[in-house]
């Protein structure tokens, strides 16, 4: 938690991050980790994978995993409309797709506009927070997107890896 806000001190000119909503929260993600954004389309189950990889899509030849952010974090039942989006990551070289209610904007934060996440019992561990980006009255919960794609518990980058 320190080294992440050591290194959002390390940005004198302020990091831009995408803004995304699930349920009535809005996070933001390094927009350096995003490959691309795209509506959502149907995904292909594996079977006995967790509940919250959603299934498999096929991205111009590349068979990447589709994880559904609602479901991960316990938000609800998830509803697919067309506002719903897949953005496309890309996590130390490999693909993986995350699955949001809809994306917002991008971002600038200043480091004076990220404060420390506060430690709290929720669904969403501070572990996988760099910290909370305030813009006037809205705030951004801000995601370590590379920390938690990584986690074991998605168990994503080292099962693609293997």
């Amino acid at each position: 938690m320190a080294d992440a806000l050591q290194n959002a001190g390390d940005l004198n000119a302020g990091q831009e991050f995408l803004a995304f909503k699930l349920g009535s929260e809005e996070y933001g993600i390094d927009i350096l980790k995003v490959q691309e954004i795209r509506g959502y389309e149907a995904v292909t189950r594996i079977a006995n994978a967790p509940e919250f990889i959603k299934g498999v899509i096929n991205l111009r030849g590349i068979i990447i995993p589709v994880v559904d952010m609602r479901i991960k974090f316990r938000l609800g039942e998830p509803v697919y409309d067309q506002f719903t989006v897949v953005i496309i990551l890309n996590i130390g070289g490999r693909v993986v797709g995350m699955v949001v209610d809809s994306v917002s904007d991008v971002t600038t934060l200043t480091p004076d506009q990220v404060k420390p996440a506060p430690e709290m019992g929720t669904a969403f561990s501070t572990e996988y927070m760099i910290g909370l980006g305030t813009i006037d009255e809205r705030m951004l919960i801000l995601v370590d997107i590379n920390k938690l794609m990584s986690s074991p518990e998605m168990g994503l980058i080292e099962k693609l890896a293997a």
